[in-house]
């Protein structure tokens, strides 16, 4: 089958890697890894003794310590052949706590190398990467940040045990379009093009990037074999399934907030209009807190009954969705399955 025969079947169907179900697909499994070293030596810019040559993927709950975490699992985290960890985490939308987020997630992964009777000296460094398909650093039009610790006077590195990643796909498209990236000779600008693709929230796709990748893979095996997984992933119908069922979460609970934002403002005007600004202010935003929290709830619990009704594994509805094993049962016991 031709290139150009493949694009006119598939290109339309497939999925938008910036939905984290699809990027751990892509990136995150054992058959990909040599897809996933290249793409996180790209993003360390690792070369020489400094490559990474192996990863062992690992799973990690996360959460537990605050309520947005509870059942959550780091998107990918894996192990280096020297023992630092790195973990990847990908943002559809922004829930306007990144950097917080960003630095607990690195606490806890640095923390929990930690065992009884372990000296600090045997802790290794701990890397977080954040790809957000959003704006975050309003100092910089740089689609890609790094963060370590520094003297403040001098700017000399205290330690290298802690490194943060912010990367925007925003400004990378803003660049893309400003012809400022070359993906032939830029291999890190080649691996974000391909997640940026698909836009599935505009429901547009960008067939500039796709062409211009094409060619590229003709003699990049790596970004041969990442758009063959891709299209499989795409086609798959268990896979596509559960795709579906994830995007269709992550828009409602996007929905939802905008909505909560939306009343929040109309709230304040009206309170402001009234003159009662400061005392009503705290009674609203509490409201509308415990509103969309009872929204997302709700279209999370419809998600759920909607797989389990097509039959689906109560583990795998249990770990695509974020809900408890319990809550799982009770919603089943509800439906008389």
């Amino acid at each position: 089958m031709t290139r150009r025969a493949m694009k006119r079947i598939y290109l339309t169907k497939l999925v938008d890697l910036k939905i984290d179900f699809a990027f751990k697909e892509l990136f995150g499994s054992e058959k990909n890894k040599a897809i996933t070293i290249v793409f996180l030596n790209a993003i360390l810019k690792r070369t020489g003794r400094n490559v990474i040559k192996e990863v062992t993927f690992n799973n990690l709950e996360i959460g537990g310590d605050h309520e947005e975490d509870k059942q959550s699992r780091l998107d990918i985290l894996v192990t280096t052949q020297d023992q630092h960890q790195i973990n990847i985490e990908i943002q559809f939308t922004n829930q306007y706590d990144m950097i917080k987020r960003s630095l607990y997630y690195w606490a806890r992964l640095y923390s929990n190398q930690s065992q009884k009777g372990m000296a600090y000296t045997k802790l290794k460094p701990a890397i977080v990467i954040n790809i957000l398909n959003f704006h975050l650093v309003k100092e910089t039009t740089s689609y890609h940040t790094t963060y370590h610790l520094h003297e403040d006077e001098e700017s000399f590195r205290l330690t290298d045990v802690m490194e943060v990643h912010f990367i925007e796909i925003p400004k990378l498209l803003k660049q893309w379009k400003e012809e400022k990236l070359d993906p032939w000779s830029d291999v890190l600008a080649r691996w974000l093009l391909l997640l940026s693709i698909v836009d599935q929230r505009k429901s547009y796709i960008y067939e500039d990037i796709f062409k211009e990748l094409e060619a590229i893979a003709v003699n990049d095996k790596h970004l041969q074999d990442a758009f063959t997984s891709w299209n499989e992933l795409s086609l798959d119908p268990k896979e596509r399934q559960a795709y579906e069922v994830r995007l269709k979460q992550i828009l409602d609970q996007e929905a939802a907030v905008n909505e909560a934002k939306w009343r929040l403002e109309v709230a304040e005007k009206q309170a402001l209009e009234r003159g009662m600004e400061k005392g009503i202010e705290k009674g609203i935003e509490k409201g509308i807190e415990k509103g969309m929290e009872k929204g997302m709830e709700k279209a999370t619990a419809q998600v759920a009954r909607k797989m389990l009704e097509k039959h689906m594994n109560v583990e795998e509805v249990a770990e695509i969705t974020g809900l408890p094993i319990e809550r799982m049962q009770e919603i089943k016991a509800e439906l008389g399955l």
